[in-house]
């Protein structure tokens, strides 16, 4: 079997190509966007990448396009597919019908935190001896690869509430059918599918509506939005967990401030003691999450608690990416005020008095829209200095962001300008954060090197 996919580079796709090319599938794909870590693992696990989106790049011999959510009428390759009665799927439907089915899902769902908490849920039950599969939406420093197949039951899903494909506008996990799911937050996101808040919580209705009766509700118990889905209707157990409410099933004691040391506590009572490398109290949360998702899936709490002490992270996810003159240089894949403010909050509990320089480009569908822009200098408040970088094409002006940043704000035009100002006022003791979902022109490498010399 041969097939070929349309946007094979995005973190989804990617996935679906490793997936695939694991079944023993023949493997191509196309896209016009091509950056690491994803380009980078594909090329290593010997997948063809075609630049661009033509005709020429769909073979007759195709057995079927898999279509990313990217792909739009009007491009060549989508034209070219339809006029020529090409058998042709979304991603998410070709993971449900030759991946999920008749395997325990643990899906992970919610507006921030699913790549991480995806990814410490798959390494608890690597941990555990549970080969699971994972389709994840990053790179798992414990693994190396976005997805694998596993060699059990379980298989761990990063349930993402974007639309599935331009000819399906359901939220992608609804095509999983979990068993277990986590409910992870939910905030308005997303602006360029959804028209307000009440539509994505329809589809996490929509979501809850496929878990069975025997299956597990994993949810956030400090987020009002959850519980007006929940409010909706459920019909299967549920647990909470949080990082700051005691009340939820699952809770920490902190033992550092900075959330890199905490107690465990499952209803008050203390089940063991995590040691890692993660910061914030959004982390703590995320770990609270997997390690009640993998008990559901038979994991003792104290085997998931050891496990988290050894799990090494996600690229792009607060990821040290080097060090030069004594400045630190951080990429983080925030892109939503709320992820923006926890990632800085974690790195100032962890730094203390040290100076952080903020480096943001609102490179998000919803973020170029400016949907978030009265947020967006709040949620920099953790930070000594920001670097906006106004890219072209922008659809809002960013002058009232850096208002209201005061004297703390600068607004970029160029990423050589960015790291000419971080080369000339950058001191040793600085921490360097760059937050972009995008590839920001490899300003991670530019950065480092300009130090350096």
């Amino acid at each position: 079997m041969k097939i070929h996919i349309l946007g094979i580079c995005g973190t989804f796709m990617g996935g679906i190509a490793l997936l695939a090319r694991e079944s023993g599938v023949e493997v191509s794909g196309s896209d016009a966007n091509v950056y690491p870590p994803m380009s980078t693992m594909l090329e290593e696990q010997g997948v063809e990448i075609l630049n661009g989106y033509t005709a020429e790049h769909l073979s007759e011999g195709d057995d079927c396009i898999v279509v990313g959510n990217a792909m739009k009428r009007g491009i060549d390759a989508v034209e070219s597919m339809l006029n020529r009665n090409l058998n042709y799927t979304s991603g998410p439907q070709w993971l449900h019908e030759n991946v999920l089915k008749n395997r325990w899902v643990l899906a992970v769902a919610g507006t921030h935190g699913k790549t991480t908490t995806s990814s410490m849920l798959a390494w608890i039950l690597e941990y555990a001896g549970l080969k699971p599969g994972f389709l994840i939406g990053g790179v798992p420093e414990n693994f190396g690869v976005s997805a694998r197949l596993g060699d059990s039951p379980f298989f761990v899903v990063e349930a993402d509430e974007y639309d599935t494909a331009f000819f399906d506008k359901r939220s992608k996990f609804v095509h999983y059918h979990p068993r277990t799911a986590i409910l992870n937050n939910l905030e308005f996101d997303h602006a360029d599918i959804f028209p307000d808040l009440q539509a994505i919580k329809t589809q996490f209705h929509h979501l809850v509506r496929t878990i069975p009766s025997e299956g597990l509700i994993i949810n956030n118990a400090t987020e009002s939005n959850l519980d007006d889905v929940l409010a909706m209707g459920y019909w299967t157990p549920k647990e909470s967990f949080s990082g700051s409410d005691a009340n939820a099933t699952w809770s920490a004691q902190y033992l550092q401030a900075d959330g890199s040391e905490f107690a465990v506590l499952f209803k008050n009572q203390q089940q063991g003691i995590v040691s890692w490398n993660e910061l914030g109290t959004h982390n703590v949360s995320n770990g609270l999450a997997a390690i009640a998702a993998a008990r559901h899936a038979g994991v003792p709490v104290e085997t998931s608690i050891a496990a988290l002490s050894e799990f090494k992270g996600v690229k792009r996810r607060m990821q040290l990416r080097g060090e030069a003159r004594g400045v630190r240089v951080y990429d983080d894949f925030a892109h939503h005020p709320t992820a923006i403010a926890t990632t800085l909050n974690g790195l100032r509990a962890s730094v203390g008095d040290a100076r952080i320089i903020a480096i943001l480009e609102p490179r998000s569908n919803t973020m170029r829209m400016g949907m978030h822009k009265d947020k967006i200098a709040n949620s920099l408040t953790a930070s000594d200095q920001v670097l906006l970088y106004q890219p072209e094409g922008l659809d809002w002006d960013m002058d009232t962001v850096i208002a209201g940043l005061k004297n703390q704000g600068h607004l970029m035009n160029s990423v050589d300008a960015i790291v000419q100002y971080i080369s000339d006022n950058a001191q040793a003791g600085d921490h360097i954060l760059v937050m972009s979902n995008g590839g920001f022109e490899g300003i991670h490498d530019k950065l480092l090197t300009k130090l350096a010399s």
